[in-house]
């Protein structure tokens, strides 16, 4: 229970990884804020949670919306008295040739998988900075590290994640702050079966990145939740700044 005592802010807690990370703290004795725009599934989260024994509050919020995240970060201070760890795990994706493309795609692309964590982190950072410690593990992406086939905007919003974490982890460093990027490859999610459901081009090369993975075959959640978990604990007091991929090999560099 390395993470008992501590308060996670789950952002994107709802479904998929940020579902199995909630869980992943929970079982290492946290209790987790499950913040995501579906209350139902946050709901869902919670009590999985505190069906095994933990605690856990969850709120209805659009993670684009800067208002609604300070309003969420308020509740859950009130609520829990603290935030230790934010873990930043929202995430959408269109797949499409970036000529295709439209404008509108590309805002929501950018304000769900790059603004969002830029909401959730200024409202967190003040309180982690005033306690003089806290974890911050974003969300990332393979595709933000080397580019991908049809995700143009999402290779530069999820790029964009990891070159701010960089930053951000110099930056508050001093506080005893750690900031680090969890990168997956293909992921067994909801969200993929959306994208592999757009139309048989995408289906088509979602199965030539899973034969090009080493492991030929995709990622649970819960093997992306156990590397947020790693990050989030006692083990990485002196790592900061990192950048890991867990894509089974599909990138090695």
């Amino acid at each position: 229970m390395k993470l008992k005592g501590k308060t996670a802010l789950v952002a994107g807690g709802g479904r998929g990884i940020g579902r199995c990370i909630a869980l992943a703290l929970a079982c290492k004795g946290a209790q987790v804020a499950i913040a995501d725009l579906i209350v139902e599934n946050a709901e869902a989260v919670k009590n999985e949670i505190k069906a095994m024994g933990g605690n856990a509050l969850a709120c209805q919020v659009d993670l684009t919306k800067k208002q609604e995240v300070e309003r969420t970060v308020q509740t859950v201070l009130t609520q829990f008295g603290q935030i230790d760890i934010l873990v930043n795990s929202a995430g959408w994706d269109r797949l499409e040739p970036f000529l295709e493309s439209s404008e509108e795609t590309w805002e929501r692309i950018l304000a769900i998988n790059f603004k969002s964590v830029l909401h959730t982190t200024k409202a967190v950072l003040p309180h982690m900075v005033s306690r003089g410690s806290g974890k911050i593990v974003n969300i990332s992406s393979d595709a933000g590290r080397v580019g991908s086939s049809w995700e143009a905007v999402y290779s530069g919003a999820k790029g964009a994640v990891i070159a701010f974490s960089k930053t951000l982890a110099r930056e508050v460093a001093r506080y005893n702050i750690n900031v680090n990027v969890v990168c997956p490859g293909l992921t067994d999610t909801p969200l993929l079966e959306a994208v592999r459901s757009q139309s048989p081009q995408t289906a088509k090369l979602i199965d030539a990145v899973t034969k090009a993975t080493p492991f030929r075959r995709v990622a649970k959640p819960e093997e992306i939740a156990d590397a947020v978990a790693f990050f989030a604990s006692p083990n990485a007091e002196f790592v900061t700044g990192q950048t890991l991929s867990v894509s089974g090999g599909l990138t090695m560099a």
